[in-house]
């Protein structure tokens, strides 16, 4: 665990005790700092009572003296409008923080690498830790992955074999301006959290933030295969930009074509590494991201012989692509990480016959941006609130069945293959809505899937 010392003694507030909440309370209690907690759920707060932790409603005189106060990313710090503990702050002279910003005040001596991006964040996230550790180095990954970053072990940053790899969305980024990232990685960005910056334009910024806060030697990846990624790029030009894409060749970057990856030098290509039969990786959206990886890893140094070691042996993420087994040449996928159109399009696009199971609550844009994959489609099975829009959607261009439930839909879909008889086919999750219809969280529904998918495969006889 991170050790905040500078709050030694000092009254610090912390409003949201989620996962990172109560990270930042562990933090700062057992650093000395007087704590005091408090959640939109009371009982949570309560729950952390201890040494130097107290509950404490926010107002005026319980916060008195407060000069600090840590919100949890999921907290309104502007839009759409500021939290009421956010005016609270202001009016108390106390500034507002988050815990990467703690994390970055005790200036840890081995390099930061920080991802963000709209899609596949975590996935490379993971994958450059997964690439530090297998090339021999000591790495500590976490932050909107994982282990929060306050409760990550602590390195020894005296050796160069070593990096805190950090997953940070757009909200921590808001709440940060300290980090100093020797590698800052931008995936993309597409229409995203809108309600939580404003507009299209407020979030991009927060995305810039990173970019910004970055220092002026450090190496900054972008992937440039949207518009708001391809100018953020051009704008930082004067910087040490490597452009990553896996929609186009480059004549200096990094790039996915044809299942490799390769480095563009002065226009000299080399190829690192072929991602052909690696399951975790499939996929153009994962060939962007194993660029942006590698990207990373090579500019902290590593080999390029040592960096691409890891690649096959990955073992992706959970609800994110997830390979879960196969019976009669029918695969099991696990994408219910896809809660809008422009993730499931990623798995769409990656499958060449499609038995899919997609709904929930609705995201705004439905999936008529999907229209360009329906031809890989070859039945789809409708659950949740959003069947019935869905299904007015594919009318007269792919055929449908409303199902109801997620049960139903995956005895249906491999009911339905099983009949097609076509080897290669794949049932697939990959939702396009968010889960809370049905399910309290995208992991719920895809630990569901897994289960389902698994029973099933083990009446059959075979493993997953």
């Amino acid at each position: 665990m991170t050790a905040l010392n500078a709050y030694r003694d000092r009254a610090v507030a912390v409003f949201g005790l989620g996962r990172s909440g109560r990270s930042v309370t562990r933090a700062l209690s057992e650093s000395g700092a007087r704590v005091y907690v408090w959640d939109d759920d009371p009982a949570q707060a309560e729950a952390l009572r201890g040494p130097n932790v107290e509950p404490r409603a926010p107002d005026a005189e319980a916060w008195a003296g407060v000069r600090a106060v840590v919100l949890s990313p999921g907290v309104a710090l502007t839009f759409p409008r500021p939290h009421p503990v956010v005016g609270l702050a202001r009016q108390l002279g106390a500034e507002v923080l988050g815990d990467i910003e703690l994390f970055a005040r005790t200036r840890p001596e081995a390099p930061v690498v920080a991802v963000t991006g709209t899609n596949g964040k975590s996935t490379t996230t993971a994958l450059i830790g997964h690439l530090l550790e297998a090339a021999g180095r000591s790495v500590r990954v976490g932050g909107n992955i994982g282990t929060p970053v306050l409760d990550l072990p602590s390195i020894d940053g005296s050796a160069p074999a070593s990096a805190y790899v950090l997953e940070l969305s757009s909200y921590q980024i808001d709440l940060t301006d300290g980090l100093r990232p020797a590698v800052s990685v931008l995936l993309n960005i597409t229409p995203d959290h809108i309600d939580r910056h404003g507009s299209l334009e407020g979030y991009v910024l927060a995305k810039r933030r990173l970019l910004d806060m970055s220092p002026a030697d450090a190496a900054l990846v972008i992937g440039i295969d949207d518009a708001h990624g391809q100018a953020l790029a051009e704008a930082m030009s004067s910087r040490k930009v490597i452009a990553i894409s896996a929609n186009r060749s480059l004549s200096q970057g990094v790039f996915w074509r044809g299942g490799q990856v390769i480095r563009a030098e002065g226009g000299r290509e080399t190829v690192l590494a072929s991602l052909d039969g690696i399951r975790s990786l499939a996929g153009r959206h994962n060939g962007q991201n194993a660029a942006a990886a590698l990207a990373a890893v090579l500019a902290l140094g590593v080999p390029a012989d040592a960096a691409v070691t890891g690649l096959a042996s990955f073992p992706g993420l959970p609800h994110r692509m997830e390979w879960i087994g196969e019976a009669d040449g029918i695969g099991f996928v696990n994408d219910s990480k896809a809660t809008n159109a422009a993730a499931a399009a990623n798995a769409l696009a990656t499958y060449e016959r499609i038995f899919w199971i997609a709904g929930g609550r609705a995201k705004a844009d439905g999936i008529a941006p999907l229209a360009p994959y329906f031809n890989r489609i070859a039945h789809a099975f409708l659950i949740g609130e959003a069947a019935d829009d869905f299904a007015t959607t594919l009318d007269g261009h792919v055929g449908h069945d409303i199902v109801g439930t997620l049960e139903q839909a995956v005895d249906a879909a491999f009911m339905r293959a099983a009949g097609d008889g076509v080897p290669g086919s794949v049932v697939l999750l990959s939702p396009a809505c968010a889960s809370f219809d049905q399910f309290t969280s995208f992991e719920a529904r895809g630990d569901a899937f897994r289960d389902l998918a698994s029973a099933l495969l083990a009446r059959r006889g075979k493993s997953c």
